[in-house]
């Protein structure tokens, strides 16, 4: 197949995903996956989600993965082929006083906007590991996200428990995320994390066909649970080291506690000397 073939194929597919998304955000519903009364797990003794909406047919999904992602500084560097990982990273290599702080779950109409505005004032950048259907329902937020030069990542389409399902299911619950942020952004995430953290080997060998890599944590600092503005804020100032991956959520219901802390906390680690990192291929 000719270069000019095969990205009019790509084309055709995603003018599809486009027209999908186009009626699920007409539909006026509102998509937030990974709700407040989830329990997500760390790693692999997660415990089980709710099940996903009875009926929902299986969506097949292409998925060719050819650019970098937008807003990611190794733009314009040649093309990363991940290898299969045995697991997610949950530290950054070599680090020196780098830490990676991420959020997962949105994006939200409330929240991310209100996350994006404290680490714009602070200049810190984050990774936001997106919902599929939040991010088709509001490709606003997933532009003004990659604005601010945060990096996308994919976080399944609906947030299920991806080493409970078959191997066409977790294609197409990744293929199909990767294919909204291509979408809307132009370019494919390279980072990746499953719902609950939980991954096994047949999920990270589709993570890797994907050209996508595993990105667990470190601090896990449970804001998902709503535990209060000081316990979130010393699960990272506590725990905090070099190479830190921080997990919070800016989708999935009320995330005042963790704005807050964001808030309170940011200026303390930079004054500390740490500085924040965006995670590299």
């Amino acid at each position: 197949m000719t270069s000019d073939s095969h990205t009019g194929s790509r084309r055709r597919f995603l003018t599809g995903a486009l027209t999908a998304a186009a009626a699920v955000a007409g539909s006026g519903l509102l998509l937030l996956r990974h709700s407040d009364n989830d329990t997500p797990g760390t790693g692999a003794s997660a415990t089980t989600p709710r099940p996903g909406p009875p009926g929902r047919p299986a969506p097949h999904s292409e998925a060719f993965r050819l650019r970098p992602i937008a807003g990611d500084s190794s733009m314009g560097e040649p093309p990363h082929h991940p290898q299969v990982r045995t697991q997610a990273e949950e530290i950054l290599p070599g680090a020196r006083h780098a830490i990676a702080l991420t959020f997962d779950d949105g994006p939200h109409p409330d929240n991310t906007p209100r996350v994006l505005s404290a680490l714009r004032k602070h200049k810190v950048q984050a990774t936001f590991f997106v919902i599929g259907e939040n991010a088709a329902a509001f490709p606003q937020l997933v532009h003004a996200i990659a604005a601010d030069g945060h990096v996308i990542g994919n976080h399944s389409y609906t947030h299920p428990q991806l080493t409970r399902l078959s191997a066409d299911r977790v294609k197409d619950e990744l293929g199909r995320t990767s294919d909204v942020i291509d979408r809307i952004l132009g370019s494919p995430p390279q980072w990746c994390r499953a719902p609950y953290g939980d991954w096994d080997t047949a999920s990270l060998k589709i993570c890797a066909e994907l050209e996508m890599e595993p990105l667990g944590w470190s601090i896990d600092t449970l804001d998902w649970a709503r535990p209060g503005v000081t316990s979130i804020e010393d699960a990272v100032t506590r725990n905090i080291r070099p190479g830190s991956i921080i997990l919070q959520h800016d989708g999935g219901g009320d995330r005042s506690q963790t704005v807050r802390a964001v808030t309170d906390y940011l200026p303390r680690l930079l004054d500390d000397g740490y500085r924040f990192v965006r995670p590299r291929t």
